[in-house]
């Protein structure tokens, strides 16, 4: 069963494409997948209807069409590079918080809501435990903005995911995170480069994409109240 694009009024009045998978058998909760700078793309559904497939309701906002209605690009340097300056240059960030939060409020109604978000998105899934309201619990995947913004405590249970080889995050920037120790924070690394958990990229690792998704699971059940 694969989820479908649908449009969505956001909180500043735009339509955007979200694409919404229907969970298999009985529903667990609902889940805002945030995805990385290459837009909602074919991977990025496929987690969907992963997740979908474990049992949850899933929305996931393509955050760049307003700047660029229906961006999807390659894994390739083209496709960075129009990734990169959309998420920094074009698309202000703060905007793509307001999206993520209109979707955790629009499936609060039937249940817990949790974010999951990966490279721009696991950023994304940082500031949904430290900032958001009605979320549950949150699972951020090697998110740049979060050695930054480690002294933000997260109000909500929040694991995240590093690549010790990530050459984008170097890890005395994961170590300050962990250094700070919160009560509602846990850090993972796992010996793998960024973007591990993604099987179109070459730096995709089998072992640490399964543990990490094992992780998420085990915390959105163990948080589903």
């Amino acid at each position: 069963m694969t989820g479908q694009m649908q449009q969505m009024t956001m909180s500043d009045g735009a339509q955007i494409g979200v694409y919404h998978a229907q969970p298999s058998g009985a529903r667990k909760g609902g889940l805002v997948l945030v995805q990385e700078i290459f837009g909602v793309t074919a991977h990025i559904r496929d987690l969907c209807d992963g997740y979908a497939a474990d049992g949850y309701e899933v929305l996931a906002p393509a955050i760049f069409d307003r700047e660029h209605p229906g961006f999807e690009a390659d894994h390739d340097a083209e496709g960075m590079a129009q990734g990169i300056k959309l998420a920094r240059e074009v698309h202000p960030f703060d905007l793509s918080l307001a999206d993520v939060q209109t979707c955790v409020d629009t499936l609060a109604k039937d249940g817990p809501v949790f974010v999951v978000g990966y490279c721009y998105g696991g950023s994304v899934a940082w500031f949904a435990a430290t900032r958001m309201h009605n979320v549950a619990a949150a699972s951020a995947y090697y998110g740049s903005m979060v050695p930054a913004a480690a002294d933000e405590e997260p109000k909500v249970p929040v694991i995240l995911h590093f690549g010790r080889e990530d050459q984008g995050i170097p890890m005395e920037g994961v170590e300050k995170v962990i250094a700070k120790d919160w009560p509602n924070a846990t850090v993972y690394v796992y010996e793998a480069g960024h973007g591990f958990n993604s099987d179109r990229r070459e730096a995709y690792d089998a072992e640490s994409a399964k543990r990490a998704k094992e992780r998420t699971l085990e915390l959105f059940a163990a948080n589903a109240g």
